[in-house]
Parts: structure tokens; sequence; C-alpha cells
């Protein structure tokens, strides 16, 4: 029988932070601006590891994230505090569980328990209130580059990166991973009032 998840280590990045046609792989099936296809098609992986370390071209990299529309997002720490926010509301709303937070200028990492809905959802849920919440805050860094329909670009990548957990032991583990990043980008720890401790009587909810 397949182990049972009852967690997530979930990823959401910011627009510009992880290209769909990146050297090192990436969690997207095609690229959609065609500036950025001249450097290739979409690196699809279904790697569950983090590919930030694996040897790649960085030039080209860099020469890609030049051809953006717009410039990468880099979320300060006022931005930060209002996508906490956005992320609070939709806990408070749905009852969602999540165990760690660190947001980071160019994403964020999360520790999400099982829910009703797929990790995918959960992950355009969040990112969608906390842009709700940067609109209402007046701090969405794209405020001044609306369309010609008056809507805003995304600060958000398309999609996500997440990784099953299915032991107490697992989660614990990527809970230490997730609170330890800001300090790795030399960053205070971060605390938030929406995380909750987990506990593994917790997994009778889940």
């Amino acid at each position: 029988m397949p182990a049972r998840v009852i967690a997530y280590h979930l990823i959401v990045t910011a627009y510009g932070f992880w290209l769909p046609n990146d050297p090192r792989g990436s969690w997207s099936d095609f690229v959609r601006s065609w500036e950025l296809a001249r450097f290739g098609p979409a690196t699809k992986t279904d790697e569950k590891r983090s590919l930030a370390r694996k040897p790649h071209d960085a030039a080209l990299r860099r020469a890609a994230k030049l051809a953006l529309a717009r410039p990468p997002v880099d979320f300060t720490g006022l931005q930060a505090r209002a996508i906490s926010r956005g992320f609070a509301d939709y806990a408070a709303r749905s009852g969602c569980l999540l165990f760690a937070c660190a947001i980071l200028p160019s994403h964020s990492h999360l520790v999400v328990g099982r829910h009703t809905c797929s990790i995918e959802m959960v992950a355009r849920l969040l990112k969608g209130a906390a842009t709700t919440r940067l609109l209402q805050e007046g701090l969405h860094p794209f405020a001044d580059q609306p369309y010609a329909n008056g809507r805003l670009p995304t600060p958000w990548a398309h999609n996500e990166w997440s990784c099953f957990l299915d032991s107490a032991s697992d989660i614990i583990r990527a809970v230490k991973y997730v609170e330890g990043n800001p300090l790795k980008e030399r960053k205070r720890a971060q605390r938030w009032g929406f995380v909750k401790s987990f506990h593994p009587d917790l997994l009778r909810h889940l």
C-alpha cells in the first residue's frame, strides 16, 4: 500500500525567480513568453529535491531573465508582512493547517497539512490571498504596470513546487528546514501567528 500523505513542503515563487526553461529544470510544461522561448523549451522535471545547487549555465539563466516582460519580483519587508497577512486570512477561512512558513524576497516556503483541496489548489489560493492583501495595502509590485483591461500582472510564478510528507518525522524535518531558511539568507528568524506548532497528536486530524 502506498504511504498516506499527511502534509506537504510547499514552495511558491515570485515572478521571475525560477523560469520555465531554467537549465537546472523547472515545474512547467511549456514556455508562455515568446521572448523566453528563444532560450529553449520548458525543462519539465518531476524531481522533488531542490534544484538550486545543481550545476548549470548561470550566464544563460541571467540572459533569459533580462528577456522577461517585467523585472523579477523581489518582495520588500513591508510586502512580506502583507503576504503573511494574506496567508493568515486563507488559513483562518479554510481551516488549512500551516506548520511552518518562511517568506523570503523571491519565494516562500511552507509546511502545509493535508487539506480538502489539492496542494496545487492550496498554493493558488495562498497566492491569491497574498495578492489581495498586497492590493489592499497599496503594495502590489506591479501597481503601476496594469494590462490594457486594467488588471495587474500577477507577482507570482504560475506553478509551485511541493514534496509529499508521510510521517511525523518528515514533517518535523521539513519544519526545521523551513524555519532555518531565513537564517541561510542572512535574515532574521521568522515567527508568524498563523503558524501552528506541529505535534504528532495532530495527525489524527489530517
